[in-house]
């Protein structure tokens, strides 16, 4: 058997480096953001309380959307996040679906 060379060694642990550093910097992140977001929302709250009685609008306010047309680079999970329509609800609503094989164009019912 022919010895190996170090470099063949180094490609897969420099692979597995990255993938943790990857997964490290996207956890930081999201705990930064979560501290971040604490202050902000203890002042909207207190906003919200001296501006009960004027209504303003909302993102919540505008109707749901009920469908969603797949653009290219689109994955399921993607667009669950930016129509706040949770995975397993698109995935129920549309089970004609595969999910590793969404099409330019392709409709998807975000609800019933």
């Amino acid at each position: 058997m022919p010895s190996r060379r170090p470099a063949r060694l180094m490609a897969p642990l420099a692979l597995v480096a990255a993938a943790v550093a990857v997964v490290l910097v996207v956890q930081s992140s999201k705990s930064g953001s979560k501290g971040a977001s604490s202050p902000a929302s203890a002042t909207s709250q207190s906003t919200s309380t001296r501006t009960a009685g004027r209504s303003s609008p909302t993102l919540s306010s505008r109707p749901p959307r009920r469908s969603y047309t797949v653009k290219a680079g689109d994955t399921l999970s993607g667009i669950a996040q930016a129509t706040g329509v949770s995975l397993s609800r698109i995935e129920a609503l549309n089970p004609h679906v595969d999910a590793g094989a969404l099409r330019t164009g392709q409709k998807l019912k975000l609800a019933p």
